[in-house]
């Protein structure tokens, strides 16, 4: 008799998102007059750059001539974006041979995937808050999840002690949801931590791009030792605004292996077998991220992006709420006024102000009595959310 995945089974429900959606349209029903204005989601605004879509009309013309047609594309990414991918790490100090840069569909499929090639008897160390996806992962795969807590007296960016005890750690910099990024001195510490265990740390750089601060690391292979303990993966979603459009990129090292095996040889056998690669029109057309032209036209959206979150910052400054996020990230992070818990203060903001978020009890427990508010909405819509933020908490 054929027996189902029980682990899925264990998974919650994902209520989060939905629980959003059902309040807001209910208030809609009820205030049909109303405008909202959405600081809770997570998906960018803002369209591909100009260099993004020439790239994709040259590659879309290219597949109309038998000449310059690409069919199958390399399942570990296209020799072009691999080499463009381990540039931008070499601008940026951190060698890498293109053979150490995998090409895929995003972030958010490398997270799931990228499991494959560890045996189910390891633990995963997931910081909590977390995105949700790192828990879900684990739990559909019949991994045991250790869970690390975070809070405001540590900025929510914990260490490792010598009661850490896990072979596989999730580190998130800048962090979904709290916006927090480890400085390199933390990093070390994760670093050496995962050497001297034989652990392997996973490192979501999926917001780099928008890290200000020169002192912090963009990349987890900036700190020493990484080489021999980590994979990072990352996205052009929110740096290039692909979540529609779809690609990522991860960075195995070969120095990586454990018990004589080695992942990068592991992984390309991964993908061989299950995937057929990302398609040419798309791998073409994020190429265009890494030239000159398509950096400074995508930096301008980023720019957009972060000024929206000082606006946030500021507005929350204003009415002296504590918060964290914001300078180096997309997210801020703000503790829930009066003691209120997350989503006590999601429905005052909704019914008193039109504003919407994210109540922090949807990444985990210790998210519970904290607030995120994104800054990929329009600049508009942010200014007058910010706006109606200090009206409300001023009262």
């Amino acid at each position: 008799m054929l027996t189902p995945n029980m682990n899925y089974s264990h998974l919650k429900s994902s209520y989060l998102f939905y629980n959003i959606a059902q309040k807001t349209k209910a208030y809609l029903a009820e205030h049909p007059d109303k405008t909202l204005y959405r600081l809770g989601i997570g998906d960018v605004s803002l369209p591909l750059c100009d260099a993004v879509i020439k790239g994709l009309h040259k590659a879309a013309d290219d597949q109309a001539d038998a000449s310059t047609f690409n069919g199958y594309m390399p399942e570990c990414g296209a020799p072009f974006l691999r080499k463009a991918v381990a540039d931008y790490y070499r601008a940026k100090g951190v060698e890498l041979a293109d053979d150490e840069v995998f090409i895929s569909s995003g972030a958010s499929d490398e997270l799931g995937d990228i499991l494959d090639i560890f045996d189910r008897s390891n633990r995963s160390l997931i910081i909590e808050p977390a995105y949700p996806a790192y828990v879900d992962a684990n739990v559909m795969g019949g991994r045991e999840i250790v869970h690390l807590p975070s809070s405001r007296e540590n900025g929510f960016l914990p260490l490792p002690d010598e009661n850490t005890d896990a072979e596989l750690i999730y580190l998130c910099s800048p962090n979904n949801p709290t916006g927090a990024v480890f400085s390199a001195e933390q990093l070390k510490k994760w670093v050496d931590f995962a050497n001297e265990r034989n652990a392997v740390i996973l490192f979501d750089a999926a917001y780099e791009a928008f890290i200000e601060d020169k002192s912090l690391p963009h990349s987890i292979f900036e700190i020493e030792g990484a080489r021999t303990c980590a994979i990072e993966i990352c996205s052009l979603s929110k740096t290039a605004g692909f979540t529609g459009t779809r690609l990522g990129y991860t960075v195995i090292p070969k120095e990586l292996r454990r018990n004589g095996m080695s992942f990068n040889d592991m992984w390309i056998r991964n993908r061989t077998t299950k995937t057929n690669g990302v398609s040419y029109i798309i791998q073409r057309a994020a190429l265009e991220v890494f030239t000159p032209e398509g950096q400074e036209q995508i930096h301008r959206n980023i720019d957009i992006y972060k000024n929206n979150a000082r606006m946030i910052m500021q507005a929350l400054d204003k009415v002296g709420i504590w918060y964290t996020g914001g300078q180096n990230a997309p997210y801020v992070w703000m503790r829930c006024p009066d003691g209120m818990g997350s989503w006590e203060f999601f429905d005052l903001l909704l019914n008193e102000v039109q504003v919407i978020g994210t109540p922090g009890e949807g990444f985990g427990k210790c998210g519970e009595g904290y607030f995120r508010f994104s800054s990929f909405g329009s600049p508009e819509s942010t200014e007058e959310a910010a706006r109606r933020l200090v009206e409300l908490l001023k009262k």
